[in-house]
């Protein structure tokens, strides 16, 4: 019998003999034990870096040209996507119908769980159809163990539709891997905590969802260097991280920089151009949309 056909043959589900004793540790002991578990999923990603330098690039490829990201997930891995796609429209000023997070069972499982809704794969596929996907669209599925009903209903839909489909698991050689054009499997292996794939399976998906987005958003220009300079100024914290923006991609005095923030409307790639070029708040804007949205366009081109 195949992993495909029972789950307790796969990886993440398997028991680490090491960890035998876990709840007899010395508490110490086992929050050493959690941190050595853990300390291997970096090299589980590593492995995997091929295959997600080039979703990176696929997905960037679609927002450039009006397509969106879709996370779809159930559990732990739903909630990761969610949280994924909520942090795009204040780190990179995107708008947040670009970046989205589905997860089984709808919002409310968000903070509690749904018994049943990753079980359906009708529900994964009506999902997709409700947010009328098209192939412009990235149909992105997450499950640690890579067999989640839900999430393959989805990339089904996904794919049916002509969406590109990334399916995002922890195991080798899994259902959801099959099902999608663009798979990535990360080998974490056993959990401490058998079958708990919130720990390792969880720690690798946030990264990689980290990667991905952050990726994308990178090559679309939503940076400048390694400067999150396209964030959105929401609160006193991140005015005062784009002032210091500013005055790190231009060299203007803490003063020029907060008086050109503001005259710029809050946006640090305004405000940049308009100080390095000498121009007001409308051509530095029209500099920007002939540059794409690349600050790196207009001042370095």
């Amino acid at each position: 019998m195949s992993v495909l056909d029972r789950p307790g043959l796969l990886a993440t589900e398997q028991i680490d003999e090491r960890y035998r004793d876990l709840d007899t540790m010395p508490t110490l002991d086992a929050m050493r034990a959690m941190n050595e578990a853990e300390a291997s999923v970096p090299a589980a990603i590593s492995a995997a870096l091929p295959a997600i330098a080039a979703v990176v690039d696929a997905v960037a490829e679609r927002l450039a040209a009006g397509g969106r990201l879709l996370y779809f997930g159930a559990g732990t891995s739903g909630r990761l996507g969610v949280v994924d796609a909520s942090e795009c429209p204040p780190t990179f000023h995107s708008d947040p119908q670009q970046v989205q997070g589905v997860i089984a069972g709808g919002k409310s499982a968000m903070f509690q769980a749904v018994e049943g809704a990753e079980d359906s794969v009708e529900l994964g596929a009506a999902a997709v159809a409700e947010l009328e996907v098209t192939e412009r669209d990235v149909v992105f599925g997450i499950a640690a163990s890579g067999r989640t009903p839900f999430v393959l209903g989805a990339v089904r839909a996904g794919r049916a539709v002509g969406a590109l489909t990334v399916g995002l698991s922890c195991n080798t050689g899994s259902l959801l891997g099959a099902a999608v054009d663009m798979p990535i499997e990360v080998a974490v292996g056993p959990e401490v905590l058998s079958g708990s794939t919130r720990l390792k399976a969880g720690s690798a998906t946030k990264q990689v969802l980290n990667m991905v987005s952050t990726g994308a958003m990178i090559r679309i220009g939503k940076t400048y260097g390694n400067l999150m300079v396209d964030l959105s100024v929401s609160n006193a914290k991140l005015r005062d991280r784009a002032e210091r923006l500013v005055t790190a991609v231009t060299g203007a005095d803490a003063a020029t920089a907060a008086a050109t923030l503001v005259a710029s409307g809050l946006r640090v790639p305004v405000a940049s151009v308009m100080i390095v070029r000498g121009v007001d708040r409308d051509a530095a804007e029209a500099l920007l949309a002939d540059a794409g949205g690349r600050l790196s366009g207009v001042l370095r081109g």
